[in-house]
């Protein structure tokens, strides 16, 4: 995996999503219902060396349905921020 510092970041308005399951089924699932909420482009899928399947996809924050628009622009950011234990 490659860490984040050498990632390039999504266009304004954008977020990458990385969606890392047991199964392809299970990544297409979630990744359904986030495109149920956001555009997105064309997800891709990669085997992950212990098994399982990372699901990639770029969504557009800002064609947002009608909920989620509201919460993402009346949310705050977490007082903990930052990568999680397992994250690079």
């Amino acid at each position: 995996m490659h860490p984040v510092e050498n990632e390039a970041l999504p266009q304004a308005g954008h977020a990458d999503i990385r969606i890392v399951a047991a199964t392809p089924e299970a990544a297409r699932a979630v990744a359904e219902v986030i495109r149920r909420c956001f555009a997105g482009t064309e997800q891709r899928s990669y085997p992950v060396p212990e098994g399982g399947t990372r699901l990639h996809l770029t969504v557009d924050t800002e064609s947002a349905a009608g909920p989620v628009l509201s919460w993402l622009t009346t949310s705050r950011p977490l007082t903990r921020t930052g990568a999680h234990v397992d994250e690079v």
